[in-house]
């Protein structure tokens, strides 16, 4: 296993905020899967749904994972939130490092995006009911993919980087 840690889960779960901080607590790199895209693409995300499509958008996902997964070491990487939806994404999630799914509950979502324009799998009138399709949808992917689970819905930051540190197994050393 690469030593990268990869953080998985649905859109404000922590991901970036967790992942920037644990980036320089651990003196490591810092990747955004949609960063990476936006960067490739020349578009935002709601850009390329709107002029692409989602299948267009996922297959840049793909390709984004394949590219890291040949050279990147010593990173923690936030993942967009459909990303473990694919079963090649699975794989390359797993053989990129380990898969740490941040959990976090529909209504610790639901207050952590409010407000929030740019997610287009968010564009409804009614959030809460959107964010309770797509966790019902996407929860037993992100339990698959995982190496490890923490929720996040109560804690700090903090808390959470602790937990992700202790919670790293022989397997998985941070040099």
């Amino acid at each position: 296993m690469k030593n990268n840690i990869i953080l998985i889960g649905f859109m404000g779960c922590g991901k970036t905020s967790i992942g920037t901080r644990l980036a320089k607590k651990l003196s490591y790199t810092f990747l955004d899967t949609d960063a990476l895209i936006i960067e490739k693409a020349g578009q935002s995300i709601s850009e390329i749904f709107e002029s692409d499509g989602e299948e267009y958008f996922r297959n840049l996902e793909t390709d984004i994972l394949k590219e890291l997964n040949v050279k990147t070491d010593r990173a923690v990487i936030s993942t967009g939130g459909g990303m473990p939806m694919r079963e090649e994404n699975k794989e390359l999630l797993r053989s990129l490092g380990h898969v740490i799914f941040l959990d976090a509950s529909k209504d610790a979502i639901l207050k952590r995006v409010e407000g929030d324009t740019k997610r287009p799998l968010l564009a409804y009138e009614n959030k809460e009911e959107r964010i309770q399709e797509l966790l019902s949808i996407r929860l037993p992917f992100y339990k698959s993919c995982a190496h490890t689970v923490i929720d996040t819905s109560d804690k700090s930051f903090y808390d959470v980087i602790n937990e992700i540190e202790q919670c790293m197994d022989n397997s998985f050393k941070v040099v």
